[in-house]
């Protein structure tokens, strides 16, 4: 039995309900057991020693040592000398799902799914010693709640920064830091929203969880097709009342293309016509491999694009920082509306900003950059050698690909029997925010796969592409 050191004969919260709910003995029975139950005490917890228990509740400690002694005959607990009383049952089969569910969740030897970076090449003791040095050096004013908008600091030098390798142009107070490309989606639509903005315009296909999000903040996602040129721009007239698009121009998920220099300038032109807004996910921007890279939309227009970035693909998700660059009006709206917001802590804002003054992020940047396209490489080569039939786009850039599969391959079921063989891969369709026009492949991430598990991973694919054939058809049966 695993013991759980959470409750070690430490507190625990019973509600025992009004005096005259029966004797106090059974109400503090009946409240243990309910604890147990709901799993709010879970198999091996020690619970509190009978005289502690009492004093807790205010009653004699004869209630809880009875209510012991009932819940140890009913099976629920047990009582061994040097040990304490500890918890006994549990709902095994509900803790048992959880637990396999879980197992299953962790047990993915090969990630090929798209969404995370390298988490092998976190840099863990640069961001240690940089922690480590706010954390001795700063003021202990630098301690209280973080500033609202962001720290100064870090502010100046993401404007500095950005500045210099995305051509954006915008001042440190414009700059609102935020926990991730999510939350700063949807702190904005929430502004969108008071100032009368009723939808917003979604690439499609796209990244589901952004649509979500705008969802939830109570505006209607409209989808905007893509095609190789990125956002078609052409569509946007067909949508009368729209003042608002939400586009990924350096790198558009999940086919891969850049939005081409005459949709940019067309995009643009829109938003001054519609008194609109543009909100640009400079999403994969750093990772360049056989083209130059892009400036980001912002610095054509910085009055009518709001800019989103975050460390989430380039360091970790772990860290929670990310950042808007958004107009002065909307940078004011931001922080009157969203006062409450949660930040990063000030300490790991001083650290990421430690990291961008000295380099340290430009170089692990550097190194990132050649060890995805290695990576790339690599698997592209695995799935020329292991599915030929199964051709590749969306390579030059970015931490995924797409690979097209052969109509007659249930990619569903590709996915599905993937997660049989420990790896995990996402369906194309997925992505579409209808089944009408759902196009037919897999979206292949490469940021989080180890490089020595590439082949292997595609011999797994191709066993899953393999099983996942559909039936011939009656009429193809009988021409062959």
């Amino acid at each position: 039995m695993r013991e759980s050191q959470t409750n070690l004969a430490g507190d625990l919260l019973l509600h025992l309900g009004p005096s005259g709910e029966g004797l106090l003995h059974e109400r503090v029975k009946r409240a243990l057991r309910a604890a147990i139950r709901e799993g709010r005490v879970e198999v091996g917890t020690a619970l509190p020693p009978s005289r502690q228990l009492a004093a807790d509740l205010g009653c004699s400690r004869w209630a809880v040592t009875e209510a012991y002694g009932q819940l140890v005959a009913e099976g629920y607990l047990e009582a061994q000398t040097g040990s304490g009383t500890r918890v006994r049952w549990s709902n095994a089969s509900e803790a048992e799902g959880r637990q396999q569910a879980a197992r299953q969740e962790a047990a993915a030897r090969f990630d090929l799914a798209p969404g995370l970076p390298d988490l092998r090449a976190f840099p863990r003791r640069r961001w240690a010693d940089a922690v480590r040095a706010q954390v001795t050096t700063a003021a202990y004013t630098e301690f209280g709640y973080p500033p609202s908008g962001g720290h100064p600091q870090l502010r100046r030098l993401l404007a500095e920064y950005l500045g210099r390798s995305r051509g954006v142009s915008t001042a440190p107070q414009d700059v609102t830091v935020c926990t991730s490309v999510t939350d700063g989606v949807r702190r904005v639509c929430q502004a969108l929203r008071a100032e009368g903005i009723t939808a917003v315009g979604c690439e499609e296909p796209g990244w589901t969880r952004l649509r979500e999000v705008i969802r939830a903040a109570g505006l209607d996602p409209v989808p905007i097709g893509v095609d190789s040129g990125g956002l078609r721009t052409d569509e946007l007239a067909g949508h009368r009342g729209l003042r608002a698009v939400l586009a990924t121009p350096a790198h558009q998920f999940p086919l891969g293309s850049v939005l081409a220099p005459e949709r940019r300038a067309a995009l643009l032109h829109w938003a001054r016509q519609v008194d609109g807004v543009v909100l640009e996910d400079d999403y994969d921007a750093e990772f360049r491999y056989d083209r130059r890279p892009v400036a980001a939309l912002q610095g054509m227009d910085p009055s009518r694009v709001i800019l989103f970035k975050s460390l989430s693909k380039i360091l970790s998700p772990a860290l929670g920082i990310g950042w808007i660059v958004a107009p002065p009006r909307w940078t004011a709206h931001l922080h009157r509306a969203d006062q409450a917001a949660t930040q990063p802590s000030t300490v790991d804002q001083l650290a990421f900003a430690a990291l961008l003054e000295s380099g340290g992020y430009d170089r692990h940047l550097r190194a990132c950059r050649q060890r995805y396209r290695k990576r790339r490489d690599a698997l592209v080569q695995a799935l020329a050698d292991q599915l030929p039939g199964a051709p590749v786009s969306g390579i030059a850039a970015g931490l995924h690909l797409i690979l097209r599969l052969p109509n007659a391959v249930d990619t569903a079921a590709v996915v599905t029997a993937a997660a049989r063989r420990s790896l995990r891969v996402a369906d194309l369709a997925g992505y579409h925010a209808t089944e009408e026009h759902a196009e037919h492949g897999l979206v292949l991430g490469y940021g989080n796969l180890a490089d020595n598990a590439v082949d292997e991973a595609v011999r797994h694919l191709r066993a899953a592409v393999e099983e996942s054939r559909r039936p011939p058809g009656p009429a193809s049966a009988a021409s062959g």
